[in-house]
């Protein structure tokens, strides 16, 4: 048996229930540990239920016991991003405006099959307030770090879930990705992240982002994220935007490997702006593809596709921000993250006829892409184009970026064309900081895009240092633009 089992993967951990080797019970309190000896530092769980754990991983113990385990995660710890409503506990998206009362009486679709199958349901984990932006700090809950170098972002709007399952505080995770929201923490903290088809996974209630707006699973590997896929892409009626019930075993199939497609790199989009550890590192592992019999071909005309994709995002995104913060006073709005503010007067002064247009040119991107896949199995690209940057601001650079739709611009078409995309770690820049590589696939291509991702690990399997295991302390390692969460924002510890 392993001697750390929160190190251990979901699947792993099936594996260990299933020869009696180690319990749920044994997995949750060596998470529950991790979580208190590291929570303090990265700020990765809002709200952590330590008895409400323990006590499903008895009843997991019970079941695997008698041999008639309840489903496909039975056992297996799992965190919840701030932003999913979950029973028994609050849902504040990241921000004070929002009410600690309930009550909460009910779970949102993916947190409600994870429930019927067994999962060990850990906490919620830390949101930009309400998910807007791809860094993870809140008036609420303060700053979230990189597990890697606590003075650095883990990105966001998942950081918390991405710095849970990087630092061994649950091997899944349920995270929500509206312009790159799961991909983007997933490339800064070495760990995989998946953006299903939009529709694939029933949600309730609709986010700010719309149709743009899609759940996924973080994991340690495309195996564990398959594993999730199949649980939580299970129908939901609440949610009349889903597609139609496959009823299909995302794990089946992963082991078939790439031989025989015609995939495609764009080493940067056209848009440039690839920080050169990024562009080394992300090269060297679309060549892989070719070692594993892919025919890969480096491409130039998606970037003509591409043209304007930042302001059409911003015109169709940034209404939703201002629809969901509208109810709230100029007083009330002085207490909320000055860069929320700023994109929902933004999205107040979009006119309908605006709209409309963006509307269309994201038709336009769509169909595009549809015409791309015809030719080529997958894309690949960087997740994101540079390195993880100082905890504490939005941007990179100040001088010269407003928001983060500058700095991540490799992520929200995907989400404008609602087709599957993965960030899976490649390797390591010279900082020792991870890499993120983006599969994108077809519309309905999940499987295959998990495919792909499972044949690169397996060729390519990630040695972490073990520095990941230690996590500096953030007090040793913060700058002058270090920000502490407010006492508000300190983890709820339910007795």
């Amino acid at each position: 048996m392993p001697t750390d089992l929160s190190r251990c993967s979901a699947t792993e951990l099936l594996a260990l229930y299933r020869t009696k080797a180690c319990s749920p019970v044994e997995a949750t309190q060596a998470v529950l540990a991790r979580i208190s000896s590291l929570n303090a530092r990265l700020n990765a769980f809002r709200l952590v239920d330590p008895e409400r754990a323990l006590a499903a991983a008895r009843e997991s113990e019970e079941r695997w016991r008698r041999g008639e385990p309840r489903g496909l995660v039975d056992g297996v710890p799992t965190s919840v991003k701030d932003v999913l409503l979950t029973i028994g506990w609050s849902t504040r998206l990241g921000s004070t405006l929002t009410s600690e009362a309930g009550p909460w009486e009910v779970d949102a679709p993916p947190v409600a099959r994870m429930r019927e199958h067994g999962a060990i349901l850990l906490g919620k984990t830390n949101t930009s307030e309400f998910h807007w932006k791809t860094v993870t700090d809140s008036p609420l809950t303060g700053i979230t770090r990189n597990p890697w170098n606590p003075e650095l972002t883990p990105g966001g709007s998942c950081g918390g879930a991405t710095a849970a399952v990087a630092a061994g505080m649950g091997p899944l995770a349920l995270g929500t990705d509206g312009g790159g929201s799961i991909r983007v923490p997933c490339a800064f903290t070495g760990v995989f992240g998946l953006k299903p088809t939009f529709g694939r996974v029933p949600q309730y209630p609709a986010g700010a982002f719309g149709t743009m707006a899609h759940v996924g699973p973080i994991a340690r590997s495309a195996a564990d994220a398959a594993l999730a896929l199949t649980v939580i892409a299970r129908p939901d009626d609440r949610d009349w935007y889903a597609l139609p019930f496959e009823n299909r075993d995302y794990r089946d199939g992963l082991e078939f490997g790439v031989r025989g497609l015609t995939i495609a790199f764009s080493p940067d989009l056209g848009l440039g702006g690839v920080d050169p550890e990024v562009a080394r590192v992300v090269a060297d592992a679309a060549s892989a593809f070719s070692d594993l019999g892919a025919r890969v071909v480096e491409v130039d005309e998606v970037s003509t596709h591409l043209a304007g994709a930042r302001e059409t995002f911003e015109t169709l995104g940034f209404p939703g921000i201002a629809l969901s913060t509208a109810r709230f006073t100029n007083e009330e709005r002085s207490r909320m993250d000055p860069g929320l503010v700023a994109v929902a007067k933004l999205g107040e002064r979009i006119g309908i006829m605006e709209y409309m247009a963006a509307n269309r040119a994201r038709e336009q991107l769509g169909l595009a892409m549809n015409t791309f896949h015809r030719s080529y199995d997958l894309l690949l690209t960087p997740t994101v184009p540079i390195l993880p940057f100082p905890v504490g601001r939005d941007v990179p650079d100040s001088a010269s970026q407003e928001r983060w739709t500058e700095w991540a611009p490799f992520s929200y078409p995907f989400n404008m064309t609602r087709q599957p995309a993965a960030s899976l770690p490649c390797g390591f820049a010279g900082n020792g900081m991870p890499v993120g590589l983006q599969v994108v696939g077809p519309l309905n291509g999940d499987a295959q895009v998990l495919r792909a991702c499972h044949a690169f690990e397996r060729a390519r399997p990630i040695v972490y240092p073990e520095r990941i295991d230690r996590v500096p302390s953030a007090g040793s390692a913060i700058g002058s633009q270090s920000v502490e969460p407010p006492d508000e924002g300190a983890p709820v510890l339910r007795p």
